[in-house]
């Protein structure tokens, strides 16, 4: 994934961006900065409350009117109004200071399972998808998919990471008969899914089958 960090505390910001061992991050240091950085290729913001040029809060509002990307408050204030403020104001989570750097990945992965898990919307870079009303849009435009290539990427984006077989993909995606389809089914399918969203990151397990990465 790749993560945006806005926190004054530089030495704060370098120790979250080196604890967060495999991902990318781009750090920020005020408002300001944070806004030139956010695009649609941030897949999660860590985000203070307090910043010298202006309120994490509003930052926070300003994402959420075009955004649906995972955002984690970090912030001293621990007053419960803080923090109820704070997930009224769009975020998906609210971690007081001081905290430790391992209960901040736990939950910076628990928040992305609870956003793939919902089964409803997933957005990963320049994709927005949205199962419960079949929307996929590639930068914005509309990509067309089968009923088939949704189950597939669905199953995907639920499993990311997770190297799923092709025996597992054709249980699941022609549950109604998959001993009447062949094998050969699965690879036109993905191959049509890569087509439609080249930058999917689909790759082949060879003897296994297929992950999301």
């Amino acid at each position: 994934m790749k993560l945006l960090v806005v926190e004054d505390d530089r030495a704060l910001n370098q120790g979250i961006a080196l604890s967060l061992v495999g991902e990318t991050v781009v750090q920020a240091f005020c408002v300001k900065e944070a806004k030139n950085m956010f695009d649609d290729s941030i897949d999660l913001v860590i985000l203070d409350v307090n910043l010298p040029d202006g309120s994490g809060l509003d930052l926070c509002r300003e994402i959420r009117k075009s955004s649906h990307v995972p955002i984690i408050f970090l912030t001293a204030n621990d007053m419960e109004i803080d923090i109820v403020t704070g997930l009224e104001s769009g975020a998906d989570d609210y971690i007081t200071k001081p905290f430790s750097l391992a209960v901040l990945r736990a939950r910076v992965n628990a928040v992305t399972r609870r956003r793939l898990s919902d089964g409803s919307q997933f957005e990963f870079g320049n994709y927005f998808f949205d199962f419960d009303n079949m929307k996929f849009l590639d930068d914005g435009v509309p990509v067309e998919l089968s009923k088939t290539e949704q189950r597939l990427l669905k199953l995907f984006v639920q499993n990311m990471g997770q190297t799923l077989s092709r025996e597992l993909l054709l249980q699941r995606i022609w549950s109604d008969g998959a001993e009447f389809v062949e094998e050969n089914a699965l690879s036109v399918t993905v191959k049509r899914l890569r087509q439609k969203l080249p930058d999917a990151p689909i790759r082949t397990v060879y003897g296994i089958g297929y992950v999301w990465e």
